[in-house]
């Protein structure tokens, strides 16, 4: 009998918890941006006055999300062996994705509908439904990481090689590979051309955006960003771009016509537009910036290596 009653609350503990493996819950109607900070595993929400919404704090080495539709999040880390589909507006686990480890970058194709994962240690780009489910690889080459989607493609950089793979999204089948430099990252997609910026490699530090024609890949121009320009953010006719080795945030017209320009943060990774504001995160000063007019706003301490941003703007 004792067996058993011990049984029946190993059961109950198991089962509570499950219940209770979930995160505090964000209305739908709710508006912010994210900070995914790496060094202490979190995703800390603020709204548009800067004000905490909700934090989630991780056991498992998350190092980048996702948005999914609008309601979903998917976590994944580079030394995970799975990655994590959570609901916001309950924060309960929706799914797991067995991904294996060396999971480097995660894109939500929105008008596809499908998430995809690329991995360094299988050099695959993996392919996955709503619901999490696989649909689907393709080997690509050395360490795939930078992801972009447009009209049914999606334009993929290989980091430690000197390759761009273009891919139809429906088929995944190998449409082109296009020369680009080595340790490439960060794409944005302006007026029909495709913006590619990076680190450069070794003793020689990238200083340049590559501008390339969409459908040839041949590059038509470079825009001066000094130095290692890798985050991109757009809005409407702007795009704005943080180089980290400059700490340096580069606002340009939609032709690449520089705007204005502003010395932002330590080692900022990532740039978004939220609401009025340009979000840059500070790597080593675990700092949000919000940013208006060329005007540091304000600034938001966050957890240690704030290193990506997600917004959902109002519904």
């Amino acid at each position: 009998m004792k067996y058993k009653i011990i049984c029946v609350i190993v059961f109950v503990s198991l089962l509570v918890g499950c219940t209770n493996e979930r995160f505090h819950s964000i209305n739908t109607h709710q508006s912010f941006v994210a900070s995914m900070n790496i060094l202490e595993p979190s995703l800390t929400f603020y709204n548009r006055k800067g004000e905490l919404v909700a934090d989630w704090t991780f056991e498992k080495a998350y190092t980048g999300a996702i948005l999914i539709q609008r309601d979903r999040i998917l976590l994944y880390g580079h030394q995970l062996a799975e990655a994590d589909i959570y609901e916001l507006s309950s924060g309960k686990k929706l799914a797991t994705l067995e991904t294996g480890i060396g999971t480097t970058n995660a894109y939500y194709a929105e008008t596809e509908q499908m998430i995809f994962l690329t991995n360094s240690r299988t050099n695959k780009l993996m392919r996955y439904n709503l619901y999490g489910e696989p649909d689907g690889e393709l080997a690509l080459r050395n360490y795939p990481m930078s992801m972009i989607a447009h009209e049914g493609l999606l334009y993929v950089v290989n980091y430690k090689d000197t390759s761009l793979s273009v891919i139809a999204m429906e088929d995944l089948v190998l449409q082109a590979e296009w020369p680009i430099e080595k340790s490439s990252h960060g794409l944005a997609i302006v007026d029909n051309k495709l913006l590619v910026g990076g680190h450069g490699e070794g003793m020689r530090p990238n200083e340049t955006v590559k501008v390339h024609d969409l459908a040839s890949g041949e590059v038509l121009s470079t825009l001066s960003m000094p130095l290692m320009p890798i985050g991109f953010a757009q809005h409407e006719n702007e795009l704005a771009v943080v180089s980290h080795g400059s700490n340096m945030l580069y606002v340009t017209e939609q032709k690449g016509k520089l705007k204005w320009q502003l010395e932002i943060g330590a080692n900022p990774f990532a740039v978004a537009y939220f609401n009025e504001h340009i979000i840059v995160a500070g790597y080593d000063d675990h700092t949000l910036y919000f940013i208006k007019e060329g005007q540091i706003d304000q600034t938001i301490s966050v957890d240690k290596g704030p290193f990506q941003l997600l917004v959902r703007g109002d519904s």
